[in-house]
């Protein structure tokens, strides 16, 4: 419908079928369609919001970092960027994303600064203690057991580690809500929610910082 067409929610404009489709492969990128989704999402808004929310921590250059639902990568090369004398992690359950992380990270891949893993958030194959920062930017609104993915998150940190999550959408835009519900299994968060799940999964020292222009959010917690 053409009322339905103009809607914008954080997923993007068009009718139920264009959005449900995009956020299949947002959530689990697949073929040609999905890795050209993640290239895109390598630059444009995703990086303005990941730089946004990386402005709010100081990473040491020795730092072991992971980045969960790592998508094409991007993120992984901020990381290598604050953290060049430790090691950087990534791990994602799409094999496409995977691919396309461990392309745009070949580098330091074959320097023995990164690794790319497939995954799951709520198994992670990654000893307790062995990180300093954990990050998942855009990625928990696909978990379907979030506080289980946490307390993986909790378990892997080194006490004083931190972790970051930031979300494009802060789960008070009612389009985004709308759009949201065309996917089984996802679900936009509201601080308040995210603060709460991650004191049940331990974490400690929570804040909260907003974009309320753009609706966007970042948490970072203390372990």
């Amino acid at each position: 419908m053409a009322a339905e067409q103009r809607e914008y929610g954080s997923f993007g404009a068009g009718d139920d079928g264009e959005v449900r489709e995009r956020l299949v492969n947002a959530g689990k990128p697949a073929g040609e369609y999905g890795k050209e989704l993640l290239q895109r999402m390598n630059g444009g808004t995703h990086q303005v919001l990941s730089e946004w929310a990386f402005s709010f921590v100081v990473l040491g250059p020795d730092m072991h970092a992971l980045d969960l639902g790592c998508g094409g990568g991007a993120n992984l090369a901020r990381l290598l960027a604050r953290c060049s004398e430790g090691k950087v992690h990534g791990l994602d359950y799409s094999p496409v994303s995977v691919a396309l992380s461990t392309e745009t990270n070949a580098g330091a891949i074959a320097e023995g600064r990164c690794e790319v893993v497939q995954g799951d958030v709520a198994d992670l194959p990654f000893e307790d203690g062995s990180m300093d920062f954990v990050t998942a930017v855009e990625t928990v609104y696909f978990w379907p057991d979030l506080e289980a993915a946490l307390m993986e998150a909790h378990r892997v940190l080194a006490p004083g580690g931190r972790f970051l999550i930031c979300n494009e959408d802060d789960g008070t835009d009612e389009i985004t809500l709308r759009q949201s519900k065309l996917v089984d299994n996802m679900r936009v968060h509201t601080a308040g929610a995210l603060v709460d799940v991650l004191g049940k999964a331990g974490f400690e020292d929570i804040h909260v910082h907003r974009n309320l222009d753009k609706r966007w959010m970042c948490l970072i917690a203390r372990k």
